[in-house]
């Protein structure tokens, strides 16, 4: 996946330094907006650390111009992310934002970049729908459907027949649940529970007894990054 998203941004630099748009002399800047702290911080670690590989294999520069990434901190809090890209765009005058580890980052941006028409790549957030929030949003990376649907069809091949969803409480969430489910079913097979638990601080223990007490032969399971540590922990101890 890294290896088709950081080229992407090196394309709209390339786009932007044949233009007459900025002084040649000028570096072209484009903003990425990654959780770096808080529960989601492994991914936005991740993308900034291959960014950085990129650039020290490939160099930084796009056809003569010096491409400079301003990396910001949003917590995966939107309303952060929303200011961060507004100053990028309005102060920092980047020609690309990019990044959003969470759909509620990448929702929130998506009008600021309809009105300001600078293109978005999403690099994490894989709600299906993102794509459809402004026309000038490209993603790179995965939509969870495609895995939904692959594992349900793993599921089939290894003679899973009942099964309980677990997701978190958002659009991801939502996505992962629904076509697992519905391609469980449309393989003939039983969805005993669909379970939900929320996107911040949540506790399993609940809803891990919900799981048992329906016996099913598999869990399915959808959770952001920085949660699935504390969910194995609390399976194993049921």
């Amino acid at each position: 996946m890294m290896k088709k998203l950081i080229p992407s941004l090196a394309l709209v630099a390339a786009a932007w330094s044949a233009g007459p748009v900025l002084a040649q002399s000028e570096p072209v800047k484009i903003g990425v907006i990654l959780p770096m702290t808080g529960q989601q911080a492994s991914t936005g670690r991740q993308i900034a650390a291959a960014i950085k590989l990129w650039q020290a294999q490939n160099g930084d520069k796009v056809a003569g111009r010096k491409v400079e990434v301003l990396i910001k901190d949003d917590g995966s809090l939107p309303d952060q992310t929303r200011r961060l890209a507004q100053d990028l765009v309005v102060n920092d005058k980047v020609v690309a934002i990019a990044g959003f580890g969470i759909t509620p980052s990448a929702m929130a941006t998506a009008p600021i970049a309809t009105q300001s028409k600078t293109p978005m790549v999403v690099m994490a957030a894989a709600t299906s729908s993102i794509t459809e929030a402004s026309p000038y949003i490209v993603r790179t990376s995965f939509t969870l459907p495609q895995a939904a649907v692959a594992m349900a069809e793993w599921a089939k091949k290894n003679g899973i027949k009942k099964v309980v969803t677990l997701v978190s409480d958002y659009g991801p969430g939502y996505d992962a649940e629904k076509y697992f489910a519905d391609r469980v079913v449309l393989n003939g097979g039983q969805v005993a529970e669909k379970l939900r638990t929320p996107l911040r601080s949540p506790d399993f223990a609940p809803v891990l007894q919900k799981v048992r007490d329906a016996k099913p032969d598999a869990l399915y399971v959808f959770l952001p990054s920085g949660q699935g540590a504390a969910f194995m922990k609390q399976f194993g101890e049921r």
